[in-house]
């Protein structure tokens, strides 16, 4: 067993199980014009984790380990997308709607697409997920297995959303899960630590957070 130092105790795992899960690092969620800005949020919070979550995508790649993306969005026809998510909230464009960079989370659009530098790679798993959740409605639990995955180390956005629903997800499923505290952000900074907190309180009860520089240094050395 290999370990990551983190918090509240190391982190073990075995490195032929282990995988990277990138949440949703979407122009849609960190550029102007996208959903999220639309949703008032300061989008400016999002850009500075991509140094940490490129890094932590190359180190993985460099050891031969699995990285996976996720992307939130919907089909054109939003079959798949809930009245009560589209019609929640008050903002400037719903999912759906014309935007700046095509329609909002609908696949295929500008908007939906992962971040220029932290594109999946030809043969990279990408899942596109209609809930914040990506074990919902989407093939991740099936690729998991088949990969012999136990153990899950995630990056994205945000923090207290798609990124926590998603480890809770795979906690009740059975895996262990890592989330890298500087590659992970929230448009509200008071939400991502009571979300860091929430996470790993007691002894880890959804999981573990770490530096990305933790996980670069276990993972080389294994």
């Amino acid at each position: 067993m290999a370990e990551i130092a983190a918090r509240p105790f190391p982190f073990a795992f075995r490195p032929e199980t282990v995988a990277l899960v990138v949440i949703d690092m979407q122009r849609d969620f960190a550029e102007p014009g996208g959903f999220g800005e639309s949703l008032g949020n300061d989008i400016s919070r999002i850009t500075p984790i991509v140094p940490a979550v490129k890094a932590l995508i190359d180190g993985f790649r460099a050891a031969g380990l699995p990285v996976i993306h996720t992307m939130e969005c919907h089909r054109p026809d939003l079959s798949d997308c809930p009245p009560a998510k589209r019609e929640r909230g008050n903002p400037a464009l719903r999912i759906g709607d014309e935007g700046p960079m095509g329609r909002i989370l609908v696949a295929g659009e500008p908007g939906t697409a992962i971040l220029p530098d932290l594109a999946p790679l030809p043969g990279e798993i990408v899942i596109e997920k209609p809930g914040k959740g990506a074990f919902y409605a989407t093939p991740l639990g099936e690729k998991l297995q088949q990969l012999g995955i136990r153990h899950l180390v995630f990056a994205g956005v945000t923090t207290e959303v798609c990124v926590q629903t998603t480890m809770r997800e795979a906690n009740d499923r059975g895996y262990e899960c890592l989330l890298a505290e500087d590659a992970t952000e929230s448009y509200f900074p008071e939400f991502k630590e009571a979300t860091l907190a929430m996470i790993r309180a007691q002894g880890a009860i959804v999981g573990w957070t770490a530096t990305a520089e933790a996980v670069l240094e276990a993972i080389a050395d294994a």
